[in-house]
């Protein structure tokens, strides 16, 4: 069975599922495929396993609130001439259970076992908490 890994961002100025959402969709109208994209300096050395049905799980306002499939990865040059690696995502946003995390920079891989599980269908609708509200319900357990 081939392994999979996902990746894990701070998604920097979101307030919310919201404004992420809003955000892609601003910038997808520049994009050629009209995919969303994140644009790191850094390409995963694990490319075959986020490749194998990986995802990237947002962290908004200190809780990982949702998750976008990764479809590839692709190579772009900077004005500076510099190699970059654009993460092309899946426009579908998935919600997902909260789970408090700490800020930290660039993005980070993550273990299948310690991705926070997709919210049901029925909630996914659901109104959002506060995130501080969600990550300290995430923190005792209750969400």
């Amino acid at each position: 069975m081939d392994k999979v890994t996902h990746l894990i961002k701070l998604s920097v100025g979101s307030e919310g599922v919201e404004t992420l959402q809003a955000w892609q969709e601003m910038r997808r109208a520049e994009m050629p495929d009209g995919l969303p994209r994140h644009v790191t300096r850094m390409w995963p050395k694990r490319e075959a396993e986020v490749l194998n049905g990986g995802s990237i799980f947002w962290v908004i306002k200190g809780v990982v609130q949702c998750r976008q499939r990764i479809l590839r990865l692709d190579e772009v040059m900077g004005q500076d001439g510099i190699r970059r690696c654009a993460i092309v995502l899946d426009p579908e946003i998935v919600r997902t259970t909260a789970a408090p995390r700490r800020p930290f920079q660039g993005w980070r891989y993550l273990a299948p076992e310690d991705a926070p599980a997709d919210l049901p269908q029925d909630r996914a609708a659901d109104d959002t908490l506060p995130p501080e509200l969600a990550g300290a319900l995430a923190d005792i357990g209750v969400l």
